[in-house]
């Protein structure tokens, strides 16, 4: 329980450094790009010991996928809650067709 927990928390920051500076669009890049390194580095420091405590209990591909859902999961409650977007159904079948097409 202790990696999942670590996970989500990585994931909430990584989600604000790769995407909460879309709402200050009137920020000097390079300032977007420095505070999202910062935010980034808390991120690292609870995606290193989430992969370190899970290896052994998890396999390195179980613990991508695990990430990649909470990726998601932390990203559409981002989008709707922290930019005002709405999630739609099709997005689902974008990644549906997607996944299809790199078969």
């Amino acid at each position: 329980m202790t990696t999942i927990i670590l996970l989500v928390i990585s994931n909430i920051f990584m989600t604000f450094a790769w995407y909460g500076h879309l709402k200050y669009k009137n920020t000097p890049l390079m300032l977007a790009i420095l505070v999202s390194w910062l935010i980034a580095f808390a991120e690292y420091c609870f995606q290193v010991p989430a992969n370190r405590i899970g290896y052994g209990t998890f396999t390195a591909a179980q613990l991508k996928t695990i990430q990649e859902i909470i990726t998601l999961v932390v990203f559409c409650i981002f989008s709707v809650l922290y930019l005002k977007e709405e999630i739609r159904w099709n997005y689902l079948g974008f990644f549906d067709r997607k996944i299809r097409l790199e078969r």
